[in-house]
């Protein structure tokens, strides 16, 4: 007989999203603020026939794919990341060295705010072959012990936006084995943060052709080819990426980004849309996408519609205002 076991499955990321300010009261409009996020996890396991705790990995990166911080926590139990310059980040949720589901964490606004974001997960039972089939596609990379440290060193330097030690690094790391597919991903990330392009997308295509699936070096060529105006190249790598991480917020915005650039729209409006049910508060910008798209058509009441609910999740970006002018004229009146 078959050996059979317990695995997560993504039930509902997002169970509870909040903001709420930190000691009750406004930071101050300093590049010093500080931001928390924090959230409960809950898992049934109702599946299982077992109430045995389940250990799962939290992964903090920042917006340029550099992990930040880890932490381990048992079902039913309770993550936080503090002390969060602002920025965008994503969280990816694993179990053992699977990953679940990610999502994005945008504090972009200068006031130090608090998150919370709760996850839920379901337990169900699946065949020891499923699980070697999940996990052979999983983005994990064994180095050995030279190369860890050269990588944590350059992954420190990458955290501290000192790029051009983080390149060097992560070069003399790939040099060293060829074949750590997820440092020739930061290394291009390293040169992208330096406006490197032309390396940043010879780096990514080096993870690529380490390991064909690997979504965060498709996103990264996809990204990189936008800034070059190749939209029909960032299509085809972010075409793949959807395909291999279809629940990538990521992936599916970029997707939708790089259509829209190339005269596409119609193309783009339902990964844009996408991105927003997969990351509603992360991915807000794509309403701002989702508008200038309807406003350039002539639908003005669907741009308005899209700048309301952007305002309802960013209320304090810079051009709230005018944003506010835009909604209350285009609005259609009750």
């Amino acid at each position: 007989m078959q050996t059979r076991f317990a695995i997560l499955s993504l039930l509902l990321v997002f169970t509870f999203c909040s903001h709420a300010v930190g000691q009750g009261q406004r930071g101050s409009l300093t590049s010093n603020s500080r931001h928390i996020i924090y959230g409960d996890i809950k898992v049934d396991q109702g599946q299982t026939g077992t109430d045995k705790p389940i250990s799962l990995d939290l992964i903090l990166y920042n917006e340029f794919g550099n992990q930040i911080s880890r932490q381990r926590v048992q079902s039913n139990g309770r993550y936080r990341f503090i002390d969060l310059q602002d920025g965008r980040y994503y969280i990816v949720v694993e179990y053992e060295g699977t990953e679940l589901d990610r999502f994005t964490v945008d504090f972009s606004s200068q006031y130090k705010s608090d998150l919370q974001k709760d996850i839920e997960l379901q337990a169900r039972v699946v065949s020891e072959a499923a699980k070697a089939a999940v996990i052979a596609a999983a983005d994990r990379y064994d180095r050995g012990s030279r190369t860890s440290s050269l990588f944590s060193k350059a992954q420190d330097a990458q955290k501290n936006k000192k790029y051009d030690e983080a390149a060097a690094l992560f070069r003399q790391v790939v040099e060293a084995d060829p074949a750590d597919f997820p440092a020739w991903l930061e290394l291009g990330t390293a040169y992208f943060a330096q406006k490197n392009y032309g390396e940043a997308e010879k780096a990514y295509l080096q993870a690529i052709a380490k390991h064909p699936d690997y979504a965060l070096a498709l996103i990264g060529v996809g990204r990189v080819r936008i800034v070059q105006k190749n939209y029909d190249g960032a299509i085809e790598a972010l075409l793949q990426a959807v395909k291999v991480q279809p629940r990538s917020a990521q992936a599916n915005y970029f997707l939708g980004e790089a259509y829209l650039q190339n005269k596409k729209g119609s193309l783009g409006v339902g990964y844009l849309n996408e991105a927003l049910k997969l990351d509603p508060v992360g991915m807000a910008d794509a309403h701002l996408r989702l508008a200038a798209l309807y406003n350039a058509v002539s639908m003005k009441d669907k741009a308005a519609a899209e700048y309301e609910q952007f305002l309802k999740k960013v209320p304090d970006h810079p051009d709230a205002k005018k944003l506010k002018e835009y909604i209350d004229a285009n609005k259609p009146k009750n």
